[in-house]
């Protein structure tokens, strides 16, 4: 009798020891996912004319770079580095700032009033966001890893030190961690700041 109550009580144990594994596996799983965080913004009632460019450039605090910023540029702290990101012409530099790249031209876009919005984004391989969409353009710079955006146009794989350059207005997309390691983006935006910043979308 006593052997048989032991053994139930093992086999009570082993089970609950393996819900818990199971527990912590699914909750490490729903921890694992596609990161998104705003670093800056604002907003402007309108934009350079010309062709745009993002600009973006470091420099050595995150004052300097605020000191000299434009009417469409926004100062952020990234990973550790003092980043400034300037929508305008081609060919502009910013005193006391290092180019890092200058991305474009970005879809043309026409609103009453301008969001400019920088993310940082990422997160480990295989995570993605839903299909959705902006009332503007995302441009990406990749600072770590791989990204892989999903568009009715086809697929592009951006890598570190590499950029891609938004789409136009309301294109339905996907966005995923597709390298062998943590991806971590900057994402520029230029938007129309009358509409949701972002929509469920549907992929064609």
């Amino acid at each position: 009798m006593m052997r048989a109550v032991f053994a139930s009580r093992q086999s009570f144990l082993l089970w609950a020891i393996l819900m818990m594994a199971l527990s912590l596996m699914s909750g490490l799983a729903l921890a694992e996912k596609f990161d998104v965080t705003s670093v800056a913004e604002k907003k402007v009632a309108q934009l350079p004319p010309g062709p745009l460019f993002w600009r973006i450039e470091t420099f050595p605090t995150l004052a300097n770079a605020q000191a000299v910023a434009g009417p469409t540029a926004l100062a952020a702290e990234v990973v550790g580095k003092a980043w400034l990101f300037t929508l305008g012409p081609p060919g502009g530099a910013s005193p006391g700032g290092t180019k890092v790249a200058e991305i474009g031209p970005v879809p043309p876009l026409s609103a009453p009033e301008y969001l400019l919005r920088i993310n940082s984004a990422g997160g480990p391989p295989g995570v993605k966001t839903s299909v959705h969409m902006h009332p503007g353009s995302e441009t990406f710079y990749i600072l770590t890893g791989e990204l892989t955006q999903r568009t009715p146009e086809g697929v592009k794989h951006v890598s570190a030190g590499q950029s891609m350059l938004g789409h136009p207005p309301e294109t339905p997309m996907q966005v995923s961690s597709s390298g062998s390691s943590d991806l971590s983006a900057l994402v520029m935006f230029v938007a129309d700041a009358t509409k949701p910043f972002s929509s469920p979308a549907t992929m064609p």
